[in-house]
């Protein structure tokens, strides 16, 4: 393969033969014959592009050389406005009144408020606070009732009057395992 650096009289045969037509493969073989050089087609055509020369114009092909420019982009239409109409399952919102939250139901039993590590096995589990952000969860801590997590007035008031009680909570065996 032929270095870059073209000799003076090379390029001058290159303008030569580009002026009257010939192809750039064509040029290659005649420079080659001419000077007794190996340079290639693509050769050829890099030169001629370094020099700022076209390539080589022929009856019907002036501008094949250059690429294709695309369509000139139609102008965007923009959608007439439309009449906005809001749908039937839009309707707004109603406005309530603020109603008073009516007394929760309690017993009177004054729980002990233990903390879940103070409860001991047999201990009432009925919450107290936790209501609002950083409030402490505590728990009831009378003894519980035979079969249930709650003392009997939290057991009672967890089911409600009038409904029975559908089954019997048993009481569940825990076993213990170390991670080895």
């Amino acid at each position: 393969m032929q270095s870059t650096g073209w000799a003076a009289e090379h390029c001058a045969a290159l303008r030569e033969y580009l002026a009257k037509g010939m192809s750039y493969s064509e040029i290659a073989g005649a420079i080659n014959e001419k000077f007794n050089t190996a340079y290639t087609r693509n050769a050829t055509l890099g030169r001629a592009r370094r020099m700022g020369l076209g390539s080589p114009v022929r009856p019907g092909d002036e501008f094949a050389h250059w690429p294709k420019r695309p369509p000139p982009a139609k102008a965007r239409r923009q959608p007439a406005p439309r009449e906005r109409h809001i749908s039937e399952f839009m309707r707004p919102m109603p406005v309530f009144e603020p109603v008073e939250m009516p007394k929760l139901r309690c017993v009177e039993i004054v729980p002990r408020q233990l903390s879940l590590v103070e409860l001991e096995p047999g201990d009432c589990r009925y919450p107290y606070g936790g209501d609002e952000e950083g409030d402490a969860i505590t728990f009831c801590g009378h003894p519980r009732r035979q079969g249930s997590s709650y003392c009997a007035p939290h057991f009672h008031l967890t089911r409600g009057p009038g409904i029975p009680l559908q089954r019997d909570a048993g009481t569940v065996s825990l076993r213990l395992v170390e991670a080895a």
